[in-house]
């Protein structure tokens, strides 16, 4: 859509449409508009709500501009002419409004602060100097809807209660431990890392994961940025057909295309793996795929996979003098952010220490470069092993932080893994008295239903 047809768009909206008049109008500056008599036209379309608190009509906006002394004869006819243009819009799509007019505000506020930047760094801005543009330009990148003025604990008590009694939708594991550690499953809007030495299982972890969600009739988006699509491909093949990766090299042709087909046949989601160079793509490059795996490929993930956070690029830094604690901790951040954006879980990886790397007990200060980093992710967990599990072809994982459920709870479990394979699954009960000793254990019983109104009798009010 050019220009002209948005800003018109957004003029006529602005005298109809009182729902996006109330969401927009504090966001939009005059300056946005590119001709003059729109310009006018918006100040006084602005003022007039300010001060009447209601839509304006065209005829009072006539006679507003009438009175007003800074235009000129011309400026006015210009303006009565673009107010006559204007006509009562057929229905549209509120929710497209607001999102189209946020871009135009975004891309315009842009536009005006490199603008802004040039007249500085050429002497025409006398009050400025160009140590003002990185603040400039920030606040033009920060541009941004944001309609929410608090929680009304008294108006919104019914909404509240609502809340209360909505099940969360959530993204279930194939594996009957992390879904008893996150109560069910993952939800959105979430970042999920996994902390591990080099060759302990942090890819395979993901690609089984990644797997089974589609599986489960998911679309699924992998980032890598360690190994190269066709490799990540090669592992998800051998956890899919239950075939090992050495296997894969010589499986005939029609068995492959067999297990293909039943795949196919078994699940409705779709699997995206996309390749970036390792530590120069960062949440911009991921949210610019994102819109165009949307528009080319009618593809929206609901689960995004990013491996690994540690060779991630950050958006905001170059990394250069910066600490490796601000550097990770702003990564982490962004990619959470990407994931409340997008209304999507993010699973990641990190890397241990070096104390970390030969440890079975693995803890929070053994991640690598940062501790801002957990203190971003929403769940975090380790994985360990040692000659004694790998001989078992099993892992340990032990909870590290858990915003889904008390942490001390399962704290530590043992898992299967068949690395051939690129397999996780449950392993039998007494596997796990390796780890049960010294933790809390889950509770089995919950409270009769019929019994809570009793439980709440003697609530204080």
């Amino acid at each position: 859509m050019s220009n002209d047809r948005i800003e018109n768009t957004i003029l006529t909206s602005l005298f109809y449409v009182e729902e996006y008049t109330r969401k927009v109008l504090p966001f939009i500056k005059s300056t946005y508009f590119n001709k003059r008599d729109e310009q006018l036209l918006f100040s006084e379309i602005d003022t007039f709500v300010q001060k009447y608190k209601n839509l304006p009509t065209k005829e009072a906006i006539l006679i507003e501009l009438n009175n007003t002394k800074n235009i000129n004869e011309e400026e006015f006819k210009n303006v009565k002419d673009l107010v006559n243009s204007i006509s009562k819009p057929e229905d549209v799509d509120i929710n497209w409004l607001l999102d189209t007019t946020e871009k135009f505000c975004k891309d315009r506020a842009v536009h005006n602060a490199v603008l802004e930047g040039i007249q500085i760094l050429d002497n025409k801005d006398k009050l400025r100097t160009p140590e003002a543009i990185p603040s400039i330009l920030a606040d033009a990148l920060a541009v941004s809807f944001d309609n929410h003025v608090g929680h009304d604990y008294i108006g919104d008590a019914q909404e509240r209660f609502e809340w209360y009694h909505t099940k969360e939708k959530r993204y279930k594991f194939d594996l009957s431990y992390f879904n008893r550690i996150t109560k069910g499953g993952i939800p959105s809007k979430t970042l999920n890392i996994a902390l591990a030495g080099t060759g302990v299982g942090k890819s395979l972890f993901m690609c089984h994961v990644a797997s089974s969600f589609l599986t489960q009739g998911l679309n699924v988006l992998y980032i890598t940025l360690e190994m190269s699509e066709e490799r990540i491909a090669e592992r998800i093949d051998a956890n899919l057909f239950d075939v090992s990766m050495d296997d894969l090299r010589t499986i005939p042709k029609d068995l492959y295309d067999n297990k293909l087909t039943k795949l196919e046949d078994k699940t409705k989601g779709r699997l995206i793996i996309k390749e970036y160079p390792t530590a120069a793509a960062h949440s911009g490059h991921f949210k610019s795929l994102l819109n165009e795996l949307a528009l080319k490929k009618s593809f929206r993930p609901q689960v995004i996979f990013i491996d690994y956070l540690n060779i991630c690029a950050s958006s905001r830094f170059k990394g250069g003098n910066i600490s490796s604690y601000f550097y990770v901790k702003a990564i982490a951040e962004e990619l959470r952010g990407l994931a409340v954006e997008f209304d999507v879980p993010i699973f990641s990886a990190t890397q241990t220490t070096r104390t970390g790397f030969v440890s079975t007990d693995i803890g929070l200060e053994d991640t690598a470069e940062s501790f801002g980093l957990p203190a971003t992710a929403d769940f975090m967990f380790a994985l360990m092993t040692n000659d004694e599990l790998d001989a078992l072809g099993q892992m340990k994982v032990k909870q590290l932080k858990n915003r889904y459920n008390d942490p001390g709870v399962n704290r530590a479990f043992i898992l299967g893994v068949d690395k051939a394979k690129m397999r996780l699954y449950d392993v039998e009960n007494s596997a796990q008295n390796i780890v049960n000793s010294n933790q809390t254990k889950e509770k089995e019983n919950y409270p009769n239903p019929d019994q809570t109104y009793e439980k709440f009798s003697d609530f204080k009010l």
